[in-house]
């Protein structure tokens, strides 16, 4: 038996798709600014905070690195509402994809943190600069610069990893491929579709974030 390919059956679904299409996009990029923030606060807290608030940010890194996201994010839309706290799909995806990231990008931009070296930091305190100025100037600055390959790979296995947020019916790309497929029962074709979409995806992104690193971070 010879299976025919018949993408024309997706055509009268377009709208379905690009809005899974678009959905994606946003909780993407939402959730990689919300989660950068976290990584970056969780750094500098494990870094220069108090010990109490470093162990408090490891036990959290340690938490979520050695879980499932899958998990995580059942924990939030069926887990809370037990403890009062009832989420919508899409707020819920957020939130689980930013704690996911924070993190992961926690430890990172350590890494990055504890790369820079000291005699940059002493200068900093010597030219009478603040602590947030050494922060923020000399210490983040640099730390991004030098994490920022490995920052941006994670940033596509999370949008990549967005693909689990279906599963709570937040209508994602994936989750409107299962629509799609559900209503024209044409699997092969939907899900070739969505495959080689997030494939564009992930390679327009890579690219994307390639070039805003060298215009963040190009010699002057």
């Amino acid at each position: 038996m010879i299976y025919k390919l018949k993408f024309g059956d997706l055509l009268p679904y377009w709208d379905v798709l690009l809005w899974g299409l678009v959905f994606t996009l946003v909780l993407t990029a939402v959730s990689t600014i919300a989660g950068i923030v976290v990584g970056t606060l969780g750094a500098s807290a494990r870094t220069f905070g108090p010990k109490w608030l470093g162990r408090l940010v490891a036990a959290y890194v340690e938490l979520i690195r050695n879980t499932p996201f899958i998990v995580q994010l059942f924990f939030i839309f069926f887990g809370l509402p037990a403890a009062g706290v009832k989420l919508d799909e899409s707020t819920a995806a957020f939130l689980a994809m930013t704690i996911n990231l924070g993190a992961y990008s926690t430890e990172i931009i350590r890494a990055g943190i504890e790369a820079v070296p000291k005699g940059h930091i002493e200068a900093g305190v010597s030219l009478a600069m603040t602590k947030w100025q050494v922060l923020r100037h000399i210490i983040l600055k640099q730390a991004f610069q030098k994490v920022y390959p490995a920052l941006s790979s994670q940033i596509i296995i999370v949008m990549l990893g967005s693909a689990v947020v279906s599963q709570i019916s937040a209508q994602d790309l994936t989750y409107a491929a299962n629509l799609v497929a559900s209503r024209n029962f044409r699997n092969f074709e939907v899900y070739l579709l969505v495959a080689l979409t997030y494939l564009g995806l992930a390679m327009l992104m890579r690219s994307l974030l390639r070039g805003l690193g060298r215009a963040m971070f190009k010699a002057k």
